[in-house]
């Protein structure tokens, strides 16, 4: 915990008694091997039955954790915290607390709720409501419903919860009085694969067209700019007007191998069917006291210290979690998923629980990922090198080590990218809700010019039906901020920035004489632009593109993420506080 006290050296004495009663275990857990798992699990030993009360423990002390980090990422976006810490929300969580931007996003959700839910926040706390059914009774558990809410929260099922919630929420509706605030989150939503030959020419065409639509919207992502070239395509030759999303979406699309298995039915036995396996006492949330009184800071600090705390359990989540679903211990259970495991026994959020467990089953598999986290590479950065090949990993461990989780995964992405395109193939993953788009976009170009065009030739046709529309858009021409965002990629370069760029920025400000020459300028986006630098909270030096030196609050800044933890002889620091 040293390095999370020391980001402020504020209140250093009672951090360190707040979190003492939430350190992870200190002892390193071998490698589950099939066998062993077969033999511990399966077998229904002993050592299955207390692998799973350790798995429950872990989630309950990461549950509760998981609370008080709420209230601190909801405490975040008050103010400017953000600039003051030189962050988008979604960038800061991942780079400096290893969490994920839906995760952090349904976090902060959640804490900014509770102020006005004081039975639902006590109930939280003590750990008599468990984290996932807090999140599903967040929007109905308002006003004089709300203690009837906890209630139920505390004794039904989190399926049986959400059925109710979505009963009330139709009630409301239908009467008006739907209450306002919080709102639950969405289902997740299915992701595909586009995957197809594309030819150097056919393959000119597209990037010229996503290169203009991202001139058109800036900021839009490739998902965003393939979406416009399709809605362009329909718009002038619509198609199969009896299409609809339950279809097939064709060749060239294919599911993606996804962690999370979305909310499938299930041969779920139900809560009578569930088998009486032992309680796991609750965890009461620790008390670090987010405050509106708080700098930045030391807010930082206190988030920082949750989050070191809070990734020693993740490692034993994964580890037993993969386990379990390993040895199918959650079916012999009458759980009819893994996911409804996660969401009934753990009482946690499944998406993020699958994610590690699929990321442990990789580890497993992989001595050189292994090796990577043992010399401290961060689960999101983890997460990145796991698209690679075996036999790639190892020379990207010191460039992980040393960088921004967004500008490796720039770098991995772009090395696939090209490789991808010295075979003249294309892979681009897609919401299914875009994909259906495309794929109705592609099947009106078989239509017009004939069923037997393959996938890429298509892409082709409609990335030149949007360069005919708009090429000669107004506003094209190449100024000088558009020729520094392109010299920059498009990107934001404030380290660990994920936005595109909409700005160029003077490094020497024109009023104190500064020219206009290319590297006095740097590309940047709104809020690091406006919040941050016109703010006071940060500043550039030096010359562009690659001398720069970025100031926040006065002092020398590489970026929020946190330094890799190293122990003796290589190894990771355990993650305890």
């Amino acid at each position: 915990m040293g390095r999370a006290l020391a980001t402020a050296g504020l209140d250093a004495a009672a951090l360190d008694a707040a979190l003492a009663g939430h350190a992870p275990p200190l002892d390193e857990l071998p490698p589950f091997t099939p066998a062993e798992i077969e033999a511990w699990f399966r077998g229904g030993e002993l050592e299955g039955d207390l692998g799973e009360q350790l798995l429950v423990w872990a989630a309950r002390v990461r549950g509760c954790i998981d609370v008080e980090l709420a209230e601190g990422l909801a405490a975040l976006k008050r103010g400017d915290q953000l600039a003051a810490l030189g962050s988008h929300f979604d960038d800061y969580a991942r780079e400096a607390l290893d969490l994920g931007k839906r995760a952090a996003e349904n976090l902060a959700r959640l804490g900014a709720g509770l102020p006005d839910r004081p039975l639902l926040r006590e109930a939280l706390r003590s750990g008599r409501v468990r984290l996932r059914a807090g999140e599903t009774i967040l929007a109905v558990a308002v006003g004089d419903a709300e203690a009837a809410w906890v209630e139920r929260a505390g004794e039904e099922s989190v399926r049986g919860l959400e059925a109710a919630v979505r009963a009330a929420r139709a009630r409301d509706d239908a009467s008006g009085d739907a209450p306002g605030g919080a709102v639950a989150a969405d289902e997740d939503e299915a992701w595909v694969e586009l995957r197809t030959q594309l030819p150097p020419a056919e393959r000119r065409v597209l990037d010229e067209a996503l290169s203009l639509a991202r001139e058109l919207e800036p900021g839009a992502s490739r998902i965003e700019q393939l979406e416009a070239l399709a809605q362009e395509y329909l718009a002038e030759h619509p198609g199969d007007p009896d299409a609809d999303d339950a279809r097939p979406l064709g060749p060239g699309f294919r599911a993606r191998d996804d962690a999370s298995t979305g909310r499938r039915s299930t041969s779920s036995l139900g809560p009578d069917g569930w088998a009486e396996l032992p309680e796991v006492p609750p965890v009461p949330a620790p008390e670090l006291s987010f405050h509106e009184t708080l700098s930045a800071q030391e807010l930082d600090a206190r988030l920082r210290a949750l989050a070191e705390c809070r990734a020693g359990w993740e490692r034993l989540i994964g580890r037993c979690g993969y386990a379990v679903k390993r040895s199918g211990m959650h079916r012999l259970a009458g759980y009819g998923s893994f996911r409804e495991y996660v969401e009934e026994r753990l009482g946690l959020p499944a998406r993020a629980v699958e994610q590690r467990v699929a990321l442990e089953a990789r580890l497993a598999a992989s001595p050189a990922l292994e090796d990577a986290r043992r010399r401290g590479v961060s689960y999101e950065k983890l997460r990145v090198l796991a698209r690679l090949q075996e036999s790639d990993v190892a020379q990207w461990i010191p460039r992980a080590l040393e960088a921004t989780c967004v500008a490796l995964r720039r770098e991995v992405e772009g090395e696939r990218e090209g490789q991808l395109r010295a075979r003249g193939k294309l892979l681009a993953p897609l919401p299914r809700g875009v994909a259906v788009l495309l794929a109705a976009a592609i099947a009106s170009v078989r239509g017009q010019h004939g069923h037997a065009l393959s996938t890429g030739t298509c892409l082709a046709v409609i990335a030149f039906h949007f360069l005919a529309t708009w090429g000669d858009a107004p506003g094209r021409s190449p100024t000088r901020s558009r020729r520094i965002r392109e010299r920059d990629s498009g990107w934001c370069q404030v380290p660990g920035c994920s936005r595109h760029a909409a700005h160029a920025h003077h490094i020497d400000f024109r009023s104190h004489g500064g020219s206009d020459d290319p590297e006095n300028l740097v590309s940047l986006c709104a809020f690091h632009h406006l919040r941050c630098i016109h703010g006071g909270f940060l500043s550039v030096l030096g010359r562009a593109p690659g001398e720069l030196v970025w100031l926040l609050g006065g002092q020398v800044w590489a970026g929020p993420q946190r330094p890799p933890a190293t122990g003796s002889a290589g190894d990771a620091a355990p993650a305890a506080c």
